[in-house]
């Protein structure tokens, strides 16, 4: 590692390089213990959007009480919005919540 006085504090220069990997598994197992700011300068990092990326679903079986699936029906109805999306709205926005705690 190389550092270098920058304004007044010293800060590390990024000299390892990423290696490429043969497949995902081995690329997940080389970075389940290093630290990325080592091969990363997150700070010139910008966000990006993939807009041709489609999130991964997975099907599950939730049970609800008769009378909570109908009130989120008629919510959803409200907003002419099919129940199943709007129950990913609420939950999206309480993960959200939960997650600035």
């Amino acid at each position: 590692m190389i550092l270098r006085l920058f304004y007044g504090r010293f800060t590390k220069l990024m000299t390892k390089k990423i290696p490429k990997f043969k497949s995902e598994n081995e690329e997940r197992k080389f970075w389940s213990d290093r630290d990325s700011t080592e091969y990363v300068d997150w700070k010139k990092a910008r966000r990006v959007t993939l807009p041709e990326l489609k999130p991964s679903l997975k099907t599950i079986s939730l049970r609800l009480p008769a009378s909570m699936l109908e009130e989120l029906k008629l919510l959803a109805h409200k907003r002419d919005v099919p129940y199943q999306s709007l129950m990913k709205i609420f939950l999206a926005e309480k993960i959200r919540e939960e997650m600035k705690v």
